[in-house]
């Protein structure tokens, strides 16, 4: 059912100084930000030749990362991601193993243009998994 690792996700304080850090100093191919207002973040995409980081900026007082970087004031890892190739399909064997859909269960179009769901981190060795449809 897993896939390929589509990205790590780092939220950042500050979206223009880490775009610059993974450019400037670490040589990479940085996307222009994208704002993503029904998920409350901005992203950017570190491109690298096997996967991505995705930097994540709060956008909007309603972000659900301002928790995280209220806790995490300097940034941190926020979840991975896995592609899978029927995200219903993912879900419903996931469901039917006890694992727990965060939200609504039902896919949201994620920062790529494909269908995304959350897993609840407790399920997943306390680390908060997004799957991404292929």
């Amino acid at each position: 059912m897993i896939g390929r690792l589509n990205h790590v996700a780092i939220v950042v304080p500050d979206l223009q100084s880490a775009s610059a850090l993974y450019r400037d100093t670490l040589g990479a191919s940085v996307t222009p930000p994208h704002d993503l207002p029904d998920h409350g973040v901005t992203t950017v995409f570190i491109e690298l030749p096997n996967t991505k980081i995705e930097l994540l900026h709060p956008f909007g007082k309603d972000s659900p990362i301002a928790g995280f970087l209220e806790k995490n004031p300097t940034g941190g890892m926020h979840h991975i991601c896995y592609e899978v190739e029927d995200i219903n399909e993912a879900r419903d064997r996931l469901v039917n193993a006890g694992a727990r859909i965060l939200g609504s269960g039902e896919p949201r179009i994620g920062a790529h243009g494909k269908p995304v769901l959350f897993l609840h981190p407790k399920d997943f060795n306390g680390t908060l998994v997004e799957l991404e449809q292929a």
